[in-house]
């Protein structure tokens, strides 16, 4: 084994440590990191083929020089919500396996025309070296803003909560919004829906097993990944949550434009809709 260019014996004799210390330590971090470097992977793969099952995962990762069989596949996929669902365009990433109210669908009806009438929110996955965290989202659907998100170790209701004080505490509420999400344990948690209550949201969840009821988040959680994420090695959850607060604040709100808003960015969208709003105001009462 070489340490760029150096044996491990002249290695560790300059770093001053021990051989059986190194081997030690690697043998604690080497399999861990290997490990999440091999989820990563697949995660890759079975977002980016839709359509593949364990099988062709497997195939395809060890076409990427990873020494796997399908069985360990199968099992990783099936942990990370990732299985084939051939009739769905989208891969199911939530556990609605518990017994909690679960809310009917109103966002797949509604006509937005202004910001703050309807909110989506999910999760998804985020690497760091040799662990996973994860990253909970509020967007404005309309303007496509992201008005709240948390980064943290686990995923519980804490996580969701946190973006959603974030997201109330951040706009200004009309009391008539319409709060969607999927039917994952923490948005159906006791405690998530009694704050949606105190601050007046409707309550919308998708349907069992369609993620196209969610299909903005699942779409900024693409732009995410490809944009932001599969292009960065964060060092740790602090390194994380610096690059994050950068592109989510800074880079995704304020610079990046969308189509679906006349190729203006969320935040410029948004501050020309109010401005219009206001001349349109003036306009009228300079009539009456």
């Amino acid at each position: 084994m070489q340490l760029e260019g150096y044996s491990v014996a002249r290695g560790c004799e300059l770093a001053r440590i021990s051989r059986a210390g190194f081997y030690r330590q690697w043998a604690e971090k080497a399999p861990r990191q290997l490990e999440t470097a091999l989820r990563d992977a697949m995660q890759r793969i079975a977002l980016g083929n839709r359509c593949y099952g364990y099988r062709r995962v497997t195939a395809a990762l060890q076409l990427q020089g990873w020494e796997v069989n399908h069985k360990r596949i199968a099992r990783m996929l099936r942990e990370d919500n990732l299985l084939s669902l051939r009739r769905r365009a989208f891969v199911v990433t939530t556990d609605s396996r518990h017994g909690y109210t679960i809310y009917p669908n109103l966002a797949r009806n509604m006509v937005l025309s202004a910001p703050n009438q309807l909110w989506v929110a999910d999760i998804t996955y985020i690497r760091l070296a040799d662990v996973f965290v994860y990253l909970a989202v509020i967007l404005d659907a309309f303007s496509r803003r992201v008005v709240g998100w948390e980064l943290d170790r686990s995923l519980t209701t804490s996580l969701v909560l946190s973006a959603l004080r974030q997201a109330v505490t951040g706009r200004a509420l009309t009391g008539d919004i319409v709060h969607h999400s999927d039917r994952g344990v923490q948005y159906c948690s006791g405690e998530y829906v009694n704050v949606l209550k105190e601050h007046r949201f409707t309550i919308s969840m998708s349907r069992r097993g369609n993620p196209w009821d969610n299909a903005r988040c699942e779409s900024f959680m693409k732009t995410l990944k490809a944009e932001e994420v599969y292009l960065k090695q964060y060092r740790d959850i602090d390194d994380a949550r610096s690059n994050l607060t950068e592109f989510l604040d800074q880079v995704y709100n304020r610079q990046r434009l969308h189509s679906a808003l006349q190729y203006q960015s969320p935040e410029a969208f948004e501050f020309a809709l109010a401005v219009a709003s206001k001349a349109s105001v003036a306009a009228t009462e300079a009539t009456v």
